[in-house]
């Protein structure tokens, strides 16, 4: 459980890498060979690497849907390097994440 939670933080920052990667984009084709673009495809493989490692051993249907607490590492990063808003629809939206992890979690045996 740990290894996929830690695939969920890891794969969060590879989105903000493609963000900042993303904005050094420009019609030149090279821009698009930039060390913050591949930095975040880089987490995002390292993410898969613990991610299988942490469902080779237990359920998957227990396992995987934490990989949606992702988004929510995802929200918190947008707002520190951002300064994106949190609105309430974020808030409830991150809360139904949040409540679908439980239920699918006690349904463990």
């Amino acid at each position: 459980m740990a290894l996929v939670l830690a695939a969920s933080v890891v794969g969060s920052f590879g989105a903000v890498f493609l963000k900042f990667g993303a904005a050094r984009v420009t019609r030149n084709p090279l821009s698009f060979l930039n060390s913050r673009l591949a930095l975040g495809v880089a987490l995002y493989l390292g993410s898969s690497v613990f991610y299988f490692l942490g469902i080779r051993g237990g359920q998957l249907s227990i396992l995987y849907p934490l990989v949606s607490l992702g988004y929510i590492w995802t929200l918190v990063w947008a707002r520190i390097f951002f300064h994106e808003a949190l609105t309430r629809q974020k808030f409830l939206g991150l809360g139904l994440i949040l409540l679908g992890v439980v239920l699918v979690g006690m349904g463990a045996k």
